[in-house]
Protein backbone atom coordinates (compact mmCIF):
# COMPACT_ATOMS: atom_id res chain seq x y z
CA UNK A 1 0.00 0.00 0.00
CA UNK A 2 2.98 2.56 1.05
CA UNK A 3 4.27 1.48 -1.94
CA UNK A 4 1.51 1.91 -4.52
CA UNK A 5 1.42 5.72 -2.85
CA UNK A 6 4.32 6.45 -3.36
CA UNK A 7 4.91 5.54 -6.33
CA UNK A 8 1.73 7.27 -7.34
CA UNK A 9 2.55 10.55 -5.59
CA UNK A 10 5.82 10.45 -7.27
CA UNK A 11 4.46 9.95 -10.60
CA UNK A 12 1.98 12.64 -9.88
CA UNK A 13 5.29 15.17 -9.61
CA UNK A 14 6.83 14.22 -12.54
CA UNK A 15 3.74 15.04 -14.53
CA UNK A 16 3.74 18.57 -13.21
CA UNK A 17 7.01 19.22 -13.96
CA UNK A 18 8.32 18.34 -10.21
CA UNK A 19 12.19 17.21 -10.34
CA UNK A 20 12.24 14.25 -7.39
CA UNK A 21 15.09 14.94 -5.27
CA UNK A 22 16.17 12.61 -1.98
CA UNK A 23 14.98 14.87 -0.13
CA UNK A 24 11.39 15.36 -1.99
CA UNK A 25 10.77 11.47 -1.98
CA UNK A 26 11.86 10.82 1.84
CA UNK A 27 9.37 13.93 2.78
CA UNK A 28 6.95 12.22 1.21
CA UNK A 29 7.46 8.79 2.42
CA UNK A 30 7.12 10.34 5.94
CA UNK A 31 3.94 11.96 4.97
CA UNK A 32 2.37 8.80 3.61
CA UNK A 33 3.97 6.63 6.54
CA UNK A 34 2.95 9.25 9.19
CA UNK A 35 -0.47 8.90 10.95
CA UNK A 36 0.35 11.82 13.13
CA UNK A 37 -0.49 14.59 11.03
CA UNK A 38 3.34 16.15 11.34
CA UNK A 39 4.45 19.71 11.31
CA UNK A 40 6.93 20.99 9.26
CA UNK A 41 9.37 20.78 12.26
CA UNK A 42 8.48 17.13 13.45
CA UNK A 43 9.31 15.99 9.50
CA UNK A 44 12.78 18.04 9.95
CA UNK A 45 13.44 16.84 13.16
CA UNK A 46 12.76 13.07 12.01
CA UNK A 47 14.92 13.46 8.82
CA UNK A 48 17.91 15.41 9.75
CA UNK A 49 19.97 12.60 10.22
CA UNK A 50 19.42 10.80 7.11
CA UNK A 51 19.74 14.60 5.45
CA UNK A 52 22.07 16.62 7.51
CA UNK A 53 22.43 20.11 4.63
CA UNK A 54 18.71 19.94 4.73
CA UNK A 55 16.88 23.06 6.35
CA UNK A 56 13.40 23.62 7.51
CA UNK A 57 12.97 25.87 5.20
CA UNK A 58 13.57 23.27 2.62
CA UNK A 59 10.79 21.76 4.14
CA UNK A 60 8.25 24.28 4.36
CA UNK A 61 8.87 24.50 0.43
CA UNK A 62 8.72 20.88 -0.56
CA UNK A 63 5.40 21.04 1.51
CA UNK A 64 4.57 24.06 -0.57
CA UNK A 65 4.92 22.40 -3.82
CA UNK A 66 2.87 18.93 -2.54
CA UNK A 67 0.31 21.27 -1.50
CA UNK A 68 0.08 23.04 -5.10
CA UNK A 69 -0.23 19.66 -6.72
CA UNK A 70 -2.85 18.38 -4.47
CA UNK A 71 -1.12 15.73 -2.94
CA UNK A 72 -0.60 17.42 0.83
CA UNK A 73 -3.64 19.14 2.51
CA UNK A 74 -2.12 22.09 4.98
CA UNK A 75 -4.28 21.67 8.32
CA UNK A 76 -4.48 24.90 10.38
CA UNK A 77 -6.29 24.53 14.04
CA UNK A 78 -5.84 27.38 16.30
CA UNK A 79 -3.13 29.35 16.41
CA UNK A 80 -0.63 26.38 16.73
CA UNK A 81 1.67 25.37 13.57
CA UNK A 82 0.03 23.98 10.65
CA UNK A 83 0.05 20.19 10.48
CA UNK A 84 0.19 18.50 6.72
CA UNK A 85 -1.55 15.44 5.81
CA UNK A 86 -1.14 13.28 2.85
CA UNK A 87 -4.29 13.55 0.65
CA UNK A 88 -6.27 9.93 0.56
CA UNK A 89 -9.54 10.02 0.50
CA UNK A 90 -12.18 12.27 1.88
CA UNK A 91 -11.78 11.89 5.87
CA UNK A 92 -12.92 14.06 9.11
CA UNK A 93 -10.65 14.92 12.06
CA UNK A 94 -10.64 14.84 15.97
CA UNK A 95 -8.44 16.64 17.89
CA UNK A 96 -7.15 16.44 21.33
CA UNK A 97 -7.85 19.29 23.00
CA UNK A 98 -5.07 18.89 25.63
CA UNK A 99 -2.32 17.58 23.30
CA UNK A 100 -3.43 18.21 20.16
CA UNK A 101 -3.22 14.74 18.45
CA UNK A 102 -5.28 15.18 15.16
CA UNK A 103 -6.87 11.61 14.45
CA UNK A 104 -8.87 10.25 11.15
CA UNK A 105 -11.90 8.80 11.02
CA UNK A 106 -14.12 8.27 7.80
CA UNK A 107 -18.05 8.56 7.75
CA UNK A 108 -19.59 8.72 4.04
CA UNK A 109 -22.46 9.34 5.64
CA UNK A 110 -22.16 12.97 5.65
CA UNK A 111 -21.39 13.45 2.12
CA UNK A 112 -25.17 13.85 2.32
CA UNK A 113 -24.98 17.32 4.43
CA UNK A 114 -23.61 18.56 1.02
CA UNK A 115 -26.85 17.61 -1.29
CA UNK A 116 -28.79 18.83 1.71
CA UNK A 117 -26.88 22.32 1.62
CA UNK A 118 -26.80 22.59 -2.02
CA UNK A 119 -30.57 21.65 -2.05
CA UNK A 120 -31.65 24.45 0.63
CA UNK A 121 -29.34 27.06 -0.59
CA UNK A 122 -29.01 26.57 -3.88
CA UNK A 123 -25.38 27.06 -3.62
CA UNK A 124 -22.99 25.11 -5.58
CA UNK A 125 -20.74 22.90 -3.31
CA UNK A 126 -17.44 22.57 -3.59
CA UNK A 127 -16.39 20.70 -0.51
CA UNK A 128 -16.93 20.33 3.31
CA UNK A 129 -14.70 19.92 6.50
CA UNK A 130 -15.30 19.17 9.52
CA UNK A 131 -13.37 18.69 12.78
CA UNK A 132 -14.44 17.03 16.10
CA UNK A 133 -12.83 18.29 19.84
CA UNK A 134 -12.08 16.43 22.44
CA UNK A 135 -9.70 14.73 24.74
CA UNK A 136 -8.04 11.89 23.55
CA UNK A 137 -7.54 8.45 25.47
CA UNK A 138 -4.21 9.32 26.77
CA UNK A 139 -4.66 12.24 28.28
CA UNK A 140 -7.96 11.48 29.76
CA UNK A 141 -6.29 8.69 31.27
CA UNK A 142 -3.48 11.26 32.34
CA UNK A 143 -6.11 13.30 34.32
CA UNK A 144 -7.53 9.82 36.16
CA UNK A 145 -3.74 9.28 37.99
Amino acid sequence: MLDQQLKEAIDTLKKTGVRITPQRHAILEYLIQSMSHPTADDIYKSLESKFPNMSVATVYNNLRVFKEVGLVKELTYGDSSSRFDFVTSDHYHIICEECGKIVDFHYPGLDEVEHLAAHMTGFSVGHHRMEIYGICPDCTDQTKH
